[in-house]
């Protein structure tokens, strides 16, 4: 399992930059670059929803990656030892990235 920290602090599922919801998909399957990725796992915390994610803030959790030209990718699998899912303010998946992406 990979470390993850998250930055994506407007994510549903984040807690204290850790992230709750178990495992997450990082898409990009034409990436070449880290701002050619996203967190598709993220969702918008809404105002009514509670201001800290239900759940552990887990540090290692298990990362399907669909950015098939990085480096870290072994069969649709992140086997980087820890990755930075970035995107502060971000609102839709979209808006995140993985800033760990390294053209492989």
């Amino acid at each position: 399992m990979t470390v993850l920290s998250c930055s994506a602090i407007t994510c549903a599922y984040n807690k204290d930059e850790l992230c709750s919801k178990g495992d997450i998909k990082v898409g990009g399957s034409n990436a070449h670059e880290a701002d050619q990725t996203c967190c598709e796992s993220f969702v918008e915390r809404k105002e009514d929803s509670m201001s800290n994610s239900t759940g552990c803030g887990c540090t290692t959790i298990g990362i399907d990656c669909a950015a098939e030209e990085c480096m870290y990718n072994e069969r649709c699998a992140c086997v980087a030892g820890a990755i930075n899912v970035g995107g502060n303010q971000a609102c839709s998946s979209d808006e995140t990235r993985c800033s760990t992406f390294r053209m492989g």
